[in-house]
């Protein structure tokens, strides 16, 4: 694997801030905010100095029950041409449910949501992840996601879940060591069994976000500093395995440059910390045996590689071939495809699981976003409180897409998106959740500001086609709708 260095995550707010940088080896993009023609002139300049960019996807949904749609694989692969990336990432993870598989409205999450712990959603994944595999120019990495909520009768821990898919299609593994934190707080899970769970040797790179706990739970909000149990896990990480990449993430919030820097100061201590511990335990294990020490290359496992592997077998049976596989960069290939390292045959057709797990995806995805009754087993509170975490996310992208309502309706935006959420699933995208939001509100006489009514009107009229009013004669349907929201 291609070691990277430390990173930050690019956004257009800090771009200045981020090509002044000293030590930024490479960024990464959110891939779907990128258009491959039109590349925005920071990351060209970021990629003529040599710095490596990678495209992070958000919504492709590996861990959903429908097999991934091929015009957003082609999507992606044509960012990670047009970047001239190594790999590019993407989540475990499901973002939409319902749809013709299970017969019930089509449903779209805004966010990432962790998918059951079972062998059918580990089939499943696999299958979606081999799937992306074969569309993609570059080797895929897919993340570890924070999760508010619990699926019911879960079969395997987050480090066997991890496992197991390395092992069964050779993918490679972002590890987020703050949604391990996440999961710490909000799933009383432990960090270090997940990490001594985990084929280490499958690791390309990992993330370091901050955080904040609120309504009882910790949030992974990428907008606020790197808190120190997540460095603490960082360390631990890096005294297992030199990680050949380290990425600070921040979405928002974004603090003075100066603070950034010193998160990724913090970020390369706890680094060098785990490194330290690393060579100590390699120091003190390989007895008699050859050991290598820190060279130009940064590679500090030496001999300690042979016994994670051993350590791996005895959680396991059996070494995690795939998982080695994905280290060297390699196919799985056919077999692979169908068996893993541990000799079991894997199901060919996953038709019955597909629908099993989005019978069950559908059925919590519209109790977070429609109200619907929550699904037996799941804790109604959290459920509530993801809820609520979903619809101020909703209501926050929104905002940046159409920068106009929040200006438009001013103190009144925020508290009306939430309610018009309450009973308006997304369906489509977040430029139609926009346009539907607007059209929700004109419908109802709102706002209650004639000239910010008329100011909504003339806004929701530019958009609600295919092209601009000016530029599109009006269907005797558009002009009638027209007509009725002129008059109220």
């Amino acid at each position: 694997m291609e070691r990277l260095g430390t990173g930050i995550g690019w956004r257009p707010e800090i771009a200045d801030a981020v090509e002044r940088m000293p030590g930024i080896d490479w960024v990464e993009a959110v891939a779907e905010n990128l258009c491959p023609g039109h590349l925005p002139d920071s990351l060209r300049r970021l990629r003529e100095r040599g710095v490596t960019v990678v495209p992070h996807g958000v919504s492709l949904g590996l861990g959903g029950a429908d097999r991934p749609d091929g015009g957003r694989l082609t999507a992606l692969a044509e960012r990670a041409e047009a970047l001239g990336s190594p790999l590019v990432t993407e989540h475990i993870a499901f973002v939409r449910a319902g749809g013709p598989l299970t017969a019930s409205p089509h449903l779209e999450a805004g966010h990432l949501l962790p998918v059951p712990r079972t062998r059918d959603a580990l089939d499943v994944l696999c299958e979606n992840v081999r799937i992306a595999q074969g569309a993609l120019p570059v080797p895929l990495a897919v993340e570890n996601i924070a999760a508010l909520v619990c699926w019911p009768g879960e079969e395997m821990s987050e480090g066997q879940f991890l496992y197991d898919l390395a092992d069964r299609t050779g993918v490679r593994l972002l590890i987020d060591v703050a949604n391990l934190h996440t999961n710490h707080v909000n799933r009383g899970e432990d960090p270090s069994k997940a990490l001594a769970e985990l084929p280490l040797e499958a690791v390309a790179y990992v993330h370091v976000a901050g955080g904040v706990e609120r309504d009882g739970v910790w949030h992974d909000s990428h907008a606020h500093p790197v808190p120190g149990p997540v460095l603490d896990i960082l360390t631990e990480l890096a005294s297992r395995v030199s990680p050949p990449g380290v990425l600070l993430e921040r979405d928002e919030n974004f603090p003075e440059p100066a603070e950034l820097e010193s998160e990724l100061d913090a970020i390369r201590g706890a680094l060098r910390a785990g490194a330290v511990e690393r060579v100590k335990t390699e120091l003190r294990s390989a007895a008699g045996g050859q050991v290598r020490t820190p060279g130009d290359d940064g590679d500090l496992l030496g001999a300690a590689a042979p016994a994670r592997r051993e350590a791996a077998r005895g959680a396991h049976g059996e070494a995690p071939a795939g998982a080695e596989a994905a280290r060297r960069g390699e196919e799985t290939g056919a077999a692979g495809a169908t068996r893993g390292a541990f000799g079991r045959p894997h199901p060919r057709g996953a038709d019955e699981a597909r629908q099993r797990l989005g019978l069950a995806q559908a059925a919590l995805l519209s109790a977070l976003v429609a109200g619907t009754p929550v699904p037996e087993g799941f804790d109604r509170a959290r459920i509530g409180v993801q809820a609520r975490a979903l619809a101020a996310k909703r209501a926050d992208v929104v905002a940046k897409v159409a920068l106009e309502l929040p200006v438009i309706l001013g103190d009144e935006y925020r508290t009306a998106f939430l309610g018009y959420a309450q009973n308006h699933p997304m369906t489509g995208g977040y430029r139609r959740d926009a346009l539907t939001f607007a059209e929700h509100l004109l419908s109802a006489g709102r706002p209650g500001d004639p000239r910010a009514r008329q100011e909504l009107r003339e806004w929701w009229l530019e958009r609600s086609g295919p092209k601009p009013r000016s530029h599109r004669p009006a269907g005797r349907l558009a002009r009638a709708t027209r007509r009725v929201l002129l008059r109220r």
